[in-house]
Formats: structure tokens, sequence, C-alpha cells
């Protein structure tokens, strides 16, 4: 499925001149039909994926525990 560059920002939660910015340095693909870009929905899947895991990641690591320090019963 093909977006034009404001859904695809409005997708990927970026401003229009970044993304804009992006396809003109060929970091995303995008066809050209004449009066306005569209961009290829599929390409960006692998990435949100790969987002979500680094959120989960992150995540769970604010939520372990401190582990105690062996210092500290040690100063008797």
């Amino acid at each position: 499925m093909y977006l034009t560059v404001k859904e695809t920002s409005e997708f990927l939660s970026i401003p229009e001149p970044t993304l804009l910015h992006l396809i003109h340095q060929s970091r995303i693909r995008a066809v050209h039909d004449g009066e306005q870009y569209l961009l290829n929905r599929d390409q960006f899947n692998d990435h949100l994926d790969q987002m979500e895991k680094v959120k989960f990641l992150i995540e769970e690591w604010k939520n372990e525990p401190i582990p105690e320090d062996i210092d500290i019963k040690d100063e008797d």
C-alpha cells in the first residue's frame, strides 16, 4: 500500500520536512509520480518492529531491581 508524504509523516510521527529530507538523501525509498512522492508502507514494518523491541527492552531494564551492594554489609 502506498502512502503520500503527509500520510507517511502521520504514520511515522515525524514532520513532513524531515521525511522529505530523508527521501532526497535516498535514505527512504519513494516513487515520484510527477506531482507527489509515494512511499510503500511495508518498508517501515521492520523499523517499527525494531522500535517496539527496543522500547520493550528499555522498559525491562527500568523495571529491573537494583542489586544490593555487597560492600554495605561489610562496614562493621
